[in-house]
């Protein structure tokens, strides 16, 4: 009879290298205590990595650089938590604004807004995932640039707005017709919406 570990191998080997994993992603195989400790011994075998309480990472590793592990982004992280929640994330505080290329500030902890469960996630070297609860209508948008452009405005807000913020707003909305990110004004405080009709002039 094929151990619990072995049969996670074997899914893990199918699914390829630099994949995200949830202990409950394994359920099938047995009962939750068992999956946790099989989990657990692949970690000690270095076979796994765990990157939090419940995600394991199954590396990916770079032999032609020499540059070992790649590690997944906290935003590859925290994609795969709402995936596997069916729930909604947006960026938002200085992250949506290095997103966008606002500021050069490299945030220790992602912060996302979601319509999912509220929580704090560590993922290693004092790094972390924060999930703050919102109102689904406030992430009903359709364009996605449409939403990260809102609420990283919202996070500079309207008295601190620079040139050289608009500048770069201005370039990331060439790349996006004007009715796409229009579509969602109605979601948009009425001073977002302004300055962004202003900047596809």
């Amino acid at each position: 009879m094929q151990s619990i570990e072995y049969k996670i191998l074997v899914n893990m080997k199918k699914r390829g290298r630099g994949k995200e994993f949830f202990a409950s992603d394994f359920s099938a195989y047995g009962e939750s205590k068992s999956v946790s400790k099989a989990l657990s011994n692949l970690v000690k075998k270095q076979v796994l990595i765990k990157l939090a309480t419940g995600i394991y990472y199954y590396p990916k590793i770079d032999k032609k650089l020499g540059l070992g592990i790649l590690y997944p982004s906290l935003d590859t992280v925290a994609e795969a938590i709402a995936k596997r929640d069916k729930a909604r994330i947006v960026p938002t505080g200085i992250y949506a604004l290095n997103r966008l290329g606002l500021s050069t500030q490299v945030p220790a902890n992602y912060v996302y807004l979601t319509d999912g469960s509220p929580r704090r996630i560590k993922v290693g070297n004092g790094k972390g995932i924060l999930l703050k609860h919102t109102a689904p209508k406030n992430l009903a948008f359709k364009n996605d640039l449409a939403m990260l452009i809102t609420f990283a405005l919202k996070e500079i807000t309207q008295e601190r707005v620079t040139q050289e913020h608009l500048d770069r707003l201005k370039y990331v909305l060439q790349q996006v017709p004007k009715e796409h990110i229009l579509q969602d004004s109605k979601l948009m405080p009425a001073w977002i919406k302004k300055l962004i009709l202003k900047l596809y002039e």
